[in-house]
């Protein structure tokens, strides 16, 4: 019996191990919006290859680069004029490091397949990444059409605290500087009012501008006492938080960060005496199941 016992510990403790693993949220891969089009493919044609191959290519460049476009290449049996052409891109949240950037990117991948199966084209953000693909070109294309619009809870803002609000989503509306040195991902705060904003890269420094300065006005006329609120257009967003209260990640990330830290070290804590507890218990229970056979024995 004893023999038996011991054997499971590994097996419990992998568990355990896997489950304080699993466990963590990744509040980088909190899903937003998606959408598909209306047109599908045939399983198994030369378009879905086209498809996987480009989706491919948007995951494998993720830990290089922030931002990407691709346009997929012609597969047989089509000829080159004849073959569907397939266009992708993805872009990461502008503070993201390479590994959260292609963990994001692969998320998304990975989702849109489940979201829009045999779809065309189709379209997914999550919290801090954003990954698009179409038969229809839309690379440089300016899009201001809303695509989600949420806000917070009301607080009541008096003068001061308004002014403020509107002083941080100007300053990130505005500092994107001009021509091709343009900032895609701005971030400004005041006190504990933090806003950020971004505009995907495939558009000129005036298209994002124009995006970037749209999205702001609707959260200030829309989310104008909420504790947080969230504009995503079709090229750009703008999100800001009061005192970290926010619908996901994207409010005061230090502040959310911190709290997060905090439930996985508890989280870990409780796993690591539940696995020593389990382990003393197995060790007890053999050294009585070994006094039992000794005692037998004696007999």
């Amino acid at each position: 019996m004893a023999a038996k016992t011991t054997r499971t510990l590994p097996i419990l403790l992998l568990s355990l191990l896997l489950l304080a693993s699993g466990g963590a949220s990744t509040p980088i891969d909190t899903f937003l919006f998606g959408g598909c089009s209306q047109l599908k493919y045939t399983p198994g044609s030369p378009y879905e290859s086209s498809l996987n191959s480009l989706l491919t290519s948007l995951v494998n460049s993720a830990p290089f680069s922030l931002y990407n476009n691709f346009t997929s290449q012609s597969l047989p049996p089509y000829s080159s004029s004849a073959a569907p052409t397939l266009y992708g891109l993805y872009q990461c949240r502008g503070d993201l490091t390479p590994p959260d950037c292609r963990s994001c990117v692969a998320r998304a991948v990975t989702q849109l397949a489940t979201l829009c199966p045999d779809a065309t084209g189709g379209a997914l953000q999550l919290d801090a990444c954003f990954v698009r693909y179409d038969n229809a070109s839309f690379l440089g294309v300016q899009d201001k059409s809303v695509v989600m619009k949420k806000c917070g809870a009301s607080l009541g803002y008096g003068p001061g605290a308004s002014a403020r609000r509107d002083a941080v989503l100007d300053y990130v509306a505005g500092s994107g500087g001009g021509g091709a040195y343009y900032k895609a991902y701005r971030v400004g705060g005041s006190g504990d009012v933090y806003a950020v904003a971004q505009c995907v890269q495939d558009l000129s420094g005036s298209q994002c501008q124009d995006c970037v300065a749209e999205a702001v006005g609707l959260l200030k006329s829309n989310c104008a006492a909420a504790a947080w609120g969230d504009v995503f257009l079709g090229k750009c967003y703008a999100r800001f938080s009061e005192g970290g209260a926010h619908s996901g990640s994207g409010g005061n990330k230090d502040e959310k960060g911190e709290n997060n830290d905090d439930e996985i070290e508890k989280t870990l804590a409780i796993l690591i005496g539940l696995i020593a507890g389990v382990a003393l218990l197995i060790v007890f229970l053999s050294f009585i199941a070994k006094l039992c056979a000794k005692g037998k024995g004696g007999k």
